[in-house]
């Protein structure tokens, strides 16, 4: 069975129909990456996955969007239980303003879990996962936005992993950062596919290529092709995907 699968969804802002009747099927610990110009769609399809969307007025969806085989719109599911399972790491570093302690165990202190040796070990296991605990490890108890920008990123990856979601979403997650800090954050995406699956929005065509399992191109709301990342990259179906993939248009 998929981890996650989407059947037939829309998403209508007012009159504007801004996704329109996508299907696709994301397998487990797999890396898929969303491609296409600015404004096609593949952030607010990202956003439905857990449901950020629900904020914004007019919003209305149709179709369905299942989980491990469950429905995450139906009235029964609490968006705070989604958020604990389906992770969110933003374009932009924005860790809390508080120590790089404090941010890691930010989700866990929110579900009243109080016991020091465990927040502890959270803390510990975290960092190793996102390659940070040499680098901090004697500094917890500083401010997390003393961190540079790549450290930052980092770190807010560790406070997704703290609450153990199963999906981890990314918007965009090295577009802000240099070359170097972008490198180590593709090292990460690829070493934690191992226990995750991850959905990444990203405008950087190499590194689609080189982190992602999957591919799926989107435009103006459709999604026009979704396959192996080396097939799309090397032998698209479709002469859109083709034109984007070379550069033509976007």
């Amino acid at each position: 069975m998929a981890k996650l699968d989407a059947e037939k969804v829309n998403v209508y802002y007012g009159d504007h129909h801004i996704i329109k009747d996508v299907n696709l099927s994301i397998q487990e610990n797999t890396v898929t990456a969303f491609i296409g110009p600015s404004g096609c769609g593949k952030s607010t399809f990202l956003r439905l996955l857990n449901r950020m969307n629900d904020y914004i007025e007019n919003f209305k969806k149709t179709g369905d969007i299942l989980i491990d085989g469950g429905d995450i719109y139906d009235k029964k599911v609490r968006v705070e239980d989604l958020r604990k399972r389906v992770g969110m790491v933003f374009q932009k570093p924005n860790p809390f303003p508080k120590s790089i302690y404090e941010n890691v165990v930010y989700g866990l202190r929110i579900q009243g879990i109080k016991d020091k040796s465990k927040l502890d070990a959270v803390v510990e296991n975290s960092l190793k996962k996102v390659a940070l605990w040499g680098e901090v490890k004697d500094k917890l108890q500083q401010s997390a936005l003393a961190l540079s920008g790549g450290q930052q990123q980092r770190l807010c990856i560790a406070r997704t992993l703290a609450v153990e979601p199963t999906i981890i979403l990314m918007d965009e997650p090295a577009s802000a950062l240099d070359p170097i800090s972008s490198a180590k954050i593709e090292d990460l995406i690829s070493e934690l596919k191992e226990n995750f699956t991850i959905i990444i929005v990203t405008h950087n065509m190499q590194q689609a290529s080189r982190v992602s399992d999957k591919t799926a191109f989107f435009y103006l709301g459709e999604l026009v092709e979704f396959g192996d990342t080396d097939q799309i990259f090397t032998k698209p179906v479709k002469e859109l995907t083709q034109n984007y993939i070379t550069g033509r248009f976007g």
